[in-house]
């Protein structure tokens, strides 16, 4: 991987985590057009992850100064009932990932048949967005964990996991900015808990490390993801979620005709 290659996937990774667009099905397209080659995959996937994970807390540091000052109080108060919702939300992935994680590493291998397809399922939940009354329900218990049901689809190259989730959340009757701050701090446990096990485990290689590379593609990733992240939240406030519709529909025919 050279350093542009790895600007361009830190790049495409911090602004396609936070908007709703697949950053899985960005990378996996990206990474073929790019002809970058497997070594230390792994390795780079983790770092510009983390870097968007850092860009979650940057921007929610007030809200999640909040929880933890809270937390720590050791009562059941609004704090802890709200981290309560966001572990519920995490389990579906977490038991998926448990189970079957194999299974789903095979889907990355650059399939641009199925990341067209499922962009194409991402514009379609983008779109119902626009037909979904305006909310201002509260993210109850049942509610978080159908929340994290739809982000089990994420999975899947081409799914939007934050477009799956502030999706299934507006069509839930929930409050936008409430739904969007919901669905990035919930990808907080399961992407930092994947991390530990992999670096615990020793499933990640250290052999030729490009440590410049991952340098650009951390800092790329961070600095990108702050602004979409910003940008999002804006973004669903004023429910303009129909133009990302519009370019996962175009993307996904885009694959689906490159891979015919």
């Amino acid at each position: 991987m050279t350093g542009f290659q790895a600007f361009l996937m830190g790049l495409i990774q911090g602004l396609t985590e936070f908007l709703p667009i697949s950053s899985s099905g960005h990378l996996e397209i990206f990474h073929g057009f790019l002809n970058i080659k497997n070594e230390n995959s792994l390795l780079f996937v983790l770092v510009v992850h983390l870097a968007t994970v850092f860009s979650t807390i940057v921007v929610y540091r007030k809200d999640l100064s909040v929880l933890l000052k809270d937390l720590f109080l050791f009562k059941w108060n609004a704090s802890t009932i709200y981290v309560a919702k966001l572990f519920l939300s995490s389990i579906p992935i977490v038991l998926l990932g448990l189970f079957f994680r194999k299974e789903i590493e095979t889907l990355f291998t650059g399939n641009l048949l199925l990341i067209g397809f499922m962009l194409i399922v991402t514009a379609f939940l983008l779109m119902l967005t626009n037909y979904a009354k305006k909310g201002s329900k509260k993210i109850t218990f049942p509610k978080a964990l159908i929340i994290g049901i739809a982000q089990t689809f994420a999975v899947l190259p081409g799914i939007s996991r934050s477009g799956a989730t502030i999706a299934t959340g507006l069509l839930l009757k929930g409050e936008k900015e409430n739904i969007a701050r919901f669905s990035f701090l919930m990808v907080l446990i399961p992407i930092i808990g994947a991390a530990t096990i992999d670096i615990f485990c020793g499933k990640l290689s250290i052999s030729n490390v490009n440590l410049p590379c991952l340098a650009i593609g951390f800092i790329t990733a961070f600095i990108s993801g702050l602004l979409a992240c910003s940008w999002m939240i804006k973004i669903v406030k004023r429910g303009k979620l129909i133009y990302f519709a519009i370019y996962c529909a175009l993307v996904g025919l885009f694959a689906i005709f490159a891979a015919c």
